[in-house]
């Protein structure tokens, strides 16, 4: 390995749902020599996956069908795949299955794996299917909370980031009665403090921070909803307020996030999932970045999900893959240089 390579931050790129465009969208991200200069890629998931994908796409690019990250050469053109061996040769694409379930689960469970042992400095990860992942028995919402079990970390956060804004969120995976019986001034300053710290760790020494009102028009002084701005989150806010922070809400989030997409805001804290993922997804899929937040390892990945409907017909966009490396890439610890 090259000094340059060695000064590389490893991430570990897990392969997504089989089924779905995650292979695709690797191979087309690695096959560009401005991604492999990002990071050394080491990805997580099976080989002849990969290369199927690779083909279907017409992407000419080898693929190293590794037992152990120890034999991964980064100098090498190929892709340096640990493989898993999970993915049947027959296995069809776009289609729900247990046996893509069970494999994408595998894949993340090795990167924990690998990353925990400090031989990758982030997670970077393609999508998966929460049927599948469901269907093979592993009952959780999404990637957010399978990382936290499989870390021991007991609340995180979902951060979605893109070039004009970035938005963390209070509930995730949950219906919007449970995500407002769940929301809390505990929870809330809570995860202002998860995205404070991100926001810093980045290098913005103060951030500015715009919290959203549950109710339209932050509740009109109780004219909308049951008071949940004043119970809920101003508590939560003047506490952030009393350390220092640039803390501003409940604002209304219609103009809030108008505010932040000028630039206004630094980050926006949003309540409830469809809040905070609107904004972001208006603004282009191929752009966002989901970032986990409370993790013990960095953790990055696309902003979209496994796309069945044109999986394994060559045509899926890498350019939000490639950005979620760019993410870990940034937020990753360096290696010592040898």
């Amino acid at each position: 390995m090259t000094p340059t390579q060695s000064s590389l931050p490893t991430i570990a790129i897990t392969m997504g749902d089989p089924s779905g465009v995650g292979p695709e969208i690797i191979m087309k991200a690695l096959a560009q020599d401005s991604t492999r200069q990002l990071c050394n890629a080491l990805v997580i998931g099976d080989a002849e996956r990969l290369r199927l994908a690779g083909r279907l796409a017409g992407i000419d690019l080898e693929v190293a069908s590794l037992d152990d990250a120890a034999e991964a050469d980064f100098a090498a053109p190929a892709v340096q795949c640990i493989d898993l061996k999970l993915v049947p040769a027959d296995l069809p694409f776009g289609k729900v299955s247990p046996v893509a379930g069970e494999a994408a689960f595998r894949f993340i469970e090795k990167a924990v794996e690998i990353a925990s042992a400090g031989i990758a400095q982030a997670i970077c990860t393609a999508p998966l299917s929460k049927e599948a992942l469901h269907a093979a028995g592993h009952k959780y919402p999404g990637h957010t909370e399978l990382l936290a079990e499989l870390t021991g970390t007991p609340e995180v956060s979902m951060m979605l980031v893109s070039p004009k804004l970035r938005v963390i969120h209070v509930t995730t995976h949950i219906g919007l009665i449970d995500a407002i019986a769940k929301i809390e001034p505990g929870l809330v300053e809570r995860v202002i403090a998860r995205g404070h710290a991100v926001l810093t760790k980045a290098g913005i020494a103060n951030p500015k921070i715009g919290v959203c009102a549950i109710n339209p028009h932050a509740g009109e002084n109780g004219l909308f909803g049951r008071g949940e701005e004043a119970e809920k989150i101003t508590p939560a806010v003047e506490a952030c307020q009393a350390k220092g922070w640039d803390v501003r809400g409940p604002l209304p989030a219609d103009t809030l996030f108008f505010l932040a997409g000028r630039g206004d805001y630094d980050m926006v804290v949003a309540m409830y999932h469809d809040q905070g993922h609107g904004p972001i997804k208006v603004l282009g899929l191929e752009s966002g970045v989901n970032i986990t937040v409370g993790l013990p390892v960095i953790r990055t990945s696309v902003d979209h999900g496994t796309a069945f409907d044109i999986a394994g017909t060559g045509v899926a966009d890498e350019r939000s893959l490639i950005e979620a490396l760019r993410q870990a890439v940034g937020l990753a610890p360096r290696p010592a240089a040898v």
